[in-house]
């Protein structure tokens, strides 16, 4: 018996010694994230929230801080340390985007409120230039409150005599999460959102996976243990990064606005992605082995989700809140100075409707008819001048508008709601959203712009892709390419995708009875608008591409330059929004809201897409038709 009780001693003095071994090979650790935010500080769409009542209403800072701190105390009460990171874009679109141009910088004072380590600097960061970005970074408290909450961008070149660089945006951090681990943390923007980046200069941008590489050697010299990238590229971007930097061992990431229910996995490295808008909480629950310098996912083990929906059974964080609502009070009054007072708050309701205005992906959408007929009709009635086409982009058109369906909002729609479509970017003037710019460009011309929709929809994907006013056609998108040269994957455009294109010859909402054919040749004048930003990239396609070259015009015909183009009302620039707001209310008396037009319930076939005789056909035929005749003809001879 003293044998076998000497042995179980031994065993179990065994097992006491090795148990901070056995603890030490997993150790855990939980990251929370978010991305493209987007400037979604309140509950959307906002017609449906309601501080008393159960709602349909999602997102909002108030319930991602809520969600965030019941999180945190009950990790932090365990012992396990909690990361939070913001994968880019938090700034920008909804009308609180605009308060970076009052001097306030709402978004990441709430970031840092709730405790995120570190955010990263997406395109959308860049929309009101490096000036006022840098101006918005100095009143969030940096280079000082870096140590709190991080500001990324380890592939972002900043001038070392510009503003901008006072900040110290950091290219790569430590942080101790106890146990003897360190993460080390950096942060990237991809090539399709450098692509996509307004107005970044003089900043520019190093190839996303050449940093990468840099940063990761870097971290792992300070003694770094886990990577974590924190990306604003896209999952496809994501994934190459991580075949090609294989010691990252998470990606947190943004840009597509991709909700990952279940992480992507990719070699050793975990990429996640957590929607957009606040509408969820990425939730990442790791396990770090420190024997194997690897993490291990462990949502699976506990039952917990990798996505946590924000909706009304959030509680929110009532400090968040409160700060929330004292930037809705500023934005009302700022809106009610850009207003004239017309516009007093911005949950006010500026039009009724019993159907929502759909966005469509790569084709023609009652949201964008609606708000290129907003940009045709007001900028007439402004100008004082027959507007004859408006363009718009569906990436300028951030998503579609929902009336409300509660008992006290049935059917309506809100100006709040309404301007999440169209308040991206600022003008030369400082104000906010893009000014609207008339010009003159001949019909031929406006069949090349119809032709540069179809090409970059089908290159670059939906942002590209234009909706148009005043204008319609049909087109076949296959043929927007003659060929592609596989070595040097360099396209060969056709310039022959549109098939037929008209132009409208009545007043008020275009309809499918007043319209004329548009020839390829036809060089009169027609007045044209569309918004800033847009008409910037137009000239662009056509020096790559002289085929498809658009030059903006006074009625004379004489070249104008883009800042000569601009619409003013008032003295002031006319913005794109204004005429979205300005149209909804014209559909009301005496300044109210009115029920919209029934033909906005669907599309009204302005952009259809056909299926032609391929480009190829007539080559061929030709080509057949010569080899038949001329073996007739050597018969006939033989």
């Amino acid at each position: 018996m003293k044998i076998v009780r000497a042995l179980l001693s031994l065993f179990f003095g065994v097992l006491l010694l090795a148990a901070p071994t056995l603890a030490q090979e997993r150790i855990p650790l939980t990251i929370l994230h978010t991305n493209d935010e987007h400037s979604h500080l309140i509950a959307h769409p906002a017609v449906n929230d309601h501080p008393e009542y159960e709602n349909p209403a999602i997102g909002g800072f108030a319930r991602l801080g809520g969600m965030i701190r019941e999180i945190r105390e009950t990790k932090e009460a365990e012992g396990e340390p909690v990361l939070a990171f913001s994968g880019g874009d938090w700034i920008s679109g909804p009308a609180f985007g605009w308060l970076a141009l009052g001097g306030h910088a709402a978004e990441l004072d709430l970031l840092q409120r709730m405790g995120y380590t570190a955010v990263v600097l997406g395109n959308h960061e860049f929309d009101f230039g490096t000036e006022v970005l840098a101006s918005y970074l100095k009143t969030a408290g940096y280079p000082e409150t870096n140590g709190q909450t991080a500001v990324l961008g380890s592939n972002h070149g900043i001038p070392d005599d510009h503003p901008l660089a006072e900040a110290e945006v950091q290219k790569t951090v430590l942080r101790d999460l106890g146990n003897g681990i360190t993460a080390g943390i950096f942060g990237l923007i991809g090539d399709d959102a450098v692509s996509k980046t307004a107005f970044p200069e003089p900043v520019v941008f190093e190839n996303y996976i050449t940093a990468g590489k840099r940063a990761v050697e870097q971290l792992k010299e300070q003694g770094a243990d886990i990577i974590i990238a924190v990306t604003h590229s896209g999952e496809i971007e994501d994934q190459i990064l991580a075949r090609e930097v294989p010691d990252i061992d998470v990606i947190v990431g943004g840009h597509f606005h991709r909700p990952l229910y279940e992480p992507i996995i990719e070699g050793n490295t975990v990429i996640v992605q957590a929607g957009s808008y606040t509408r969820y909480l990425g939730n990442l629950e790791l396990y770090w082995l420190p024997n194997e310098q690897r993490v291990e996912i462990r949502n699976h083990d506990k039952g917990t989700p990798f996505l946590y929906k924000l909706d009304n059974t959030v509680p929110v964080d009532e400090e968040i809140a409160e700060r929330v609502a004292y930037y809705e009070d500023e934005l009302n009054r700022m809106v009610s100075e850009l207003t004239d007072g017309l516009i007093t708050d911005i949950r006010q309701t500026v039009a009724v409707s019993d159907f929502p205005l759909q966005r469509k992906y790569k084709s023609e959408s009652a949201i964008g008819n609606f708000i290129t007929d907003a940009m045709r009709i007001i900028t007439g009635e402004v100008t004082g001048e027959r507007v004859d086409v408006a363009v718009q982009a569906n990436g300028a058109i951030r998503g579609s508008v929902f009336p409300g369906t509660m008992e006290w909002s049935e059917g309506e729609i809100s100006f709040y709601d309404l301007m999440n479509t169209t308040g991206l970017g600022s003008g030369p003037d400082g104000n906010p959203g893009y000014p609207v710019v008339a010009f003159y460009l001949t019909g031929d011309e406006v069949r090349r712009a119809m032709e540069i929709s179809v090409l970059l929809s089908e290159m670059l994907q939906d942002n590209y892709y234009l909706q148009f006013s005043g204008a319609d056609m049909e087109y076949d998108p296959s043929r927007a390419l003659w060929l592609t040269f596989p070595v040097i994957d360099q396209p060969v455009p056709s310039t022959r995708a549109v098939m037929d294109a008209r132009i409208f010859e009545g007043t008020g909402i275009q309809n499918n009875e007043q319209m004329r054919p548009l020839g390829r040749d036809d060089e009169t004048l027609y007045h044209v608008v569309t918004d800033y930003y847009i008409a910037g990239f137009l000239p662009m396609v056509g020096e790559l591409l002289p085929g498809l070259m658009v030059e903006f015009k006074n009625r004379e015909g004489e070249i104008i330059s883009l800042d000569d183009a601009i619409v003013m009302q008032d003295e002031s620039e006319l913005k794109v929004w204004q005429t979205v707001a300005q149209y909804a209310l014209s559909f009301g008396k005496n300044g109210g809201p009115g029920l919209l037009p029934e033909i906005y319930t669907e599309t009204g076939n302005r952009l259809v897409k056909v299926d032609a005789l391929p480009l190829w056909f007539w080559p061929g035929f030709m080509t057949g038709l010569m080899f038949v005749v001329a073996v007739v003809y050597i018969s006939r001879r033989k």
